[in-house]
This record gives structure tokens, sequence and C-alpha cells, in this order.
């Protein structure tokens, strides 16, 4: 296919955020009611003057409400943070919640008692409110590369073009032989009478770090690979003012003979048609 690398450049969009894009207020939501219960019990915190003997009576109580605190210095646990001691050996925040002593010196060491004392925190429902959507800003790039994948699913059903979403190499036992351990899973599969098309899809704004170059480098591995198994093609799809200045970029557009963003994937979506 004809392909003009400053035109593709110029067509690429500044951004695929909608406002809705940028908090998933539902989830935050949500995060924050599955622990309320227990945040609520530890608003009795706020303002004690003798607080290791606030922390032991809701201790005596259940200790598992305890299990709540890593929110507050906006860690989870399923993160597994580590924490340095004395003799600079490592030890994992979690275990700090198993005692009423490891309670205190956690609320201690991070500096919440004095936060507590001093009613710095009003409210902890309101406050985890806060710290979710804070967290949850983490998880915009994740965000970013579904917008594209959803983008480009709705081009591909409102022409008709059939597809499967996000399906594991080992479906597709003749590239799994070739491709061996580096286990690949595509985010669409597109099967024609001529072809079966093996696309990928994301999406970089500005500011995107090494990713954007990182990514570039290994479709320029795998497109031959691809390509050199009989039925089957590699497929690009990109956008984003994030490929601006990434030498890496050109040259896999060069390199890779399927490479298409938002505005031109109507050339693909012809080929497709002319296939089905």
């Amino acid at each position: 296919m004809d392909k003009n690398f400053n035109l593709f450049m110029s067509q690429l969009y500044e951004t695929n955020a909608t406002l809705d894009f940028y908090c998933d207020f539902d989830k935050i939501q949500q995060n924050v009611e599955e622990i309320a219960i227990n945040l609520n019990i530890l608003n009795y915190l706020i303002g004690k003057e003798n607080f290791p003997e606030a922390v032991k009576l809701i201790w005596d109580r259940d200790p598992q409400v305890f299990q709540v605190l890593d929110i507050l210095i906006a860690t989870r646990r399923k993160d597994e943070k580590m924490y340095l001691l004395p003799d600079k050996t490592a030890r994992p925040i979690n275990e700090l919640f198993t005692s009423v002593e490891g309670v205190l010196e956690f609320m201690s060491g991070t500096g919440l008692t004095k936060v507590f004392q001093n009613r710095e925190i009003k409210n902890l429902v309101d406050y985890v409110f806060g710290v979710e959507t804070g967290l949850d800003s983490n998880a915009r790039k994740n965000r970013s590369g579904h917008v594209m994948e959803n983008w480009v699913y709705d081009i591909f059903i409102e022409n008709g073009i059939p597809c499967e979403k996000e399906v594991q190499c080992k479906y597709l036992p003749d590239v799994k032989a070739v491709l061996g351990k580096d286990i690949k899973r595509f985010d669409f599969v597109v099967k024609t009478k001529k072809q079966t098309y093996l696309i990928e899809v994301n999406f970089y704004s500005k500011g995107g770090g090494s990713k954007p170059s990182e990514v570039a480098r290994a479709y320029s591995e795998l497109s031959p690979k691809i390509n050199g198994i009989a039925g089957y093609k590699f497929v690009w799809i990109t956008d984003g003012k994030g490929w601006d200045g990434v030498g890496s970029f050109k040259e896999a557009y060069e390199e890779i003979p399927y490479v298409f963003n938002l505005t031109n994937i109507q050339d693909f979506v012809s080929l497709l048609r002319s296939e089905l």
C-alpha cells in the first residue's frame, strides 16, 4: 500500500481522551465503599490524646479493621510495599497490621498518629475518596490504550468487519510455532478469505517516555516474523502526538508494511471489505 510518512505524522491526534477519561469515579466510589465500614470505625481515632489506648480498644473488638491502613498512605495490599528497619533489613508493611504494636509503629512511623491527633483529617471516608482519586490517575495510561482499542473496535463493527478481541497466540498454532517462547496476545484478529490479520493497537500522547521507542522496535522485529507465515499479516494501528521526534518510529513505519492511524484506517477497512 502507498505510504507517506510526513502525511501520516501530520494526521496524528493530540489526544484520545474525553472528559470522562481522567477519573473513573464509579470505580473510585466502589473501592471506597468496600472499606467504608472499617474507615468509619477508624474515625474513632481522630483527636484521641491517648492514641495507643484507642488503637487497642478497636483492636480488641475487631483487629481486621486495621487491614485498610495501607490505603491511608496511598498504597494497596497487593502492592506488597516494603520498609527499611534500623538494621537495614526490609520488612513488608502489611506485617505491621498483625499486632497492636505493629499498628502503632506504622501510625507513628508514617506520621499518621500526629495527623489523627491534630485532627488534620476530618473523615477517613472522604480522605480515602481523595486518595483513590489520586491513585486512579495512575491508571490513565491503561485507559488510553483501552480507549484506542474501543475506537478501533467500533470502526470495525460499523463497517461490518468481523473481528476477535484479545486473541492469545496459543490459539494460532502457526504463529506460536514461529514466535516460540515469545508468547503474544494480539489486540484484534481479522480473518478474510485471503489473509488472517494480526492487529496491535496503541495510542501515545506527548510525554510518553521511552515506551513508544521500545514498542516501535519490538514491532519492527515482530512484523517480519508474522508476515513470513503463509496466510498471515501483521498490522499496527497507532496514533498520538507522542510519536513526534521518536526516531525509531520512522524506521518502524518504513519497515512494517501495514501501519495505520485513526485517519487513514479507512484504507485498511477498505482492504478488509474487499477480501471478505
